[in-house]
């Protein structure tokens, strides 16, 4: 499926951002031009189901990767994914092959039981109103409540269930296919401090955004941003960011697939 996609800035490097799930490419709204104006030109993706992409019969994470490799352009110089855009990320990263990746705390993991990733839990969420977004999220500005409540009204709430084939399954990369960065809540509750450890010993860098939680770049900008120091271009030359976002109905064409033979990282017992 081709997805919609925003742009920001006319910078000659690439940068390409996945949302996870329930939110959209209004996630990134400060990420995005923050990158343009050190001279990236900046895709986000909306995430079949998700904003105004298509909807589908089927929404496994293998659907979402394989939709990415074909909306997106390969070698990109950065690709970023949030929690479930963490997880399509690392299945599509070898055809996608950008200079480097970011994960932001991702769904490497979705534990069992019942406090566990229960679909019909995440459904719920189309109901939440305003207040209760902001009690779970204090730290968020209103504009991103906005965007928040926007995505919501859009979510296809059955993206839930495609995951549901991934519980108990170690997603962990048993090694990054290009140099990785992992930027983690405070504390992470999908990347625990032991599973840090391993990525760590795997060849990823890691990094903790301090007092943030699963939404590291909405709870602190600032803090984020820095996190990224080392990995991204300070933005000493090359494009500005353009003063707003623009849509387009799907991108520029890249060829590869993602199939059932298995993900692009190698992972545990998964498919």
């Amino acid at each position: 499926m081709r997805l919609h996609t925003t742009t920001w800035g006319e910078g000659d490097r690439l940068a390409l951002l996945i949302h996870g799930i329930m939110a959209d490419h209004r996630t990134w709204r400060r990420v995005g031009p923050a990158l343009a104006e050190r001279g990236y030109r900046v895709l986000a993706v909306d995430l079949r189901g998700h904003g105004v992409s298509g909807r589908a019969s089927s929404y496994t994470a293998r659907d979402h990767a394989r939709d990415v490799v074909e909306t997106l352009p390969a070698g990109a110089e950065l690709a970023m994914g949030h929690s479930l855009g963490g997880l399509v990320l690392s299945l599509a990263v070898r055809e996608l092959a950008p200079a480097r990746a970011v994960y932001v705390d991702p769904a490497w993991r979705l534990a069992q039981g019942p406090d566990g990733f229960r679909p019909e839990r995440f459904t719920r969420a189309k109901q939440l109103t305003r207040a209760m977004v902001r009690s779970v999220n204090p730290r968020w500005t209103d504009e991103d409540l906005d965007a928040e409540m926007a995505a919501l009204e859009l979510w296809d709430e059955s993206t839930a269930y495609g995951l549901a084939e991934l519980t108990g399954r170690d997603l962990l990369p048993a090694a990054p296919v290009v140099p990785s960065l992992v930027p983690l809540a405070d504390p992470s509750t999908l990347v625990p401090a032991e599973r840090a450890a391993l990525l760590r010993g795997r060849g990823f860098e890691v990094r903790t955004v301090a007092g943030t939680g699963h939404c590291v770049h909405r709870d602190d900008f600032d803090g984020f941003m820095a996190s990224l120091e080392g990995w991204i271009h300070p933005g000493t030359g090359g494009g500005t960011g353009s003063p707003g976002p623009a849509d387009t109905a799907g991108a520029i064409d890249t060829a590869g697939a993602i199939d059932a033979a298995g993900p692009a990282d190698p992972v545990g017992p998964v498919g």
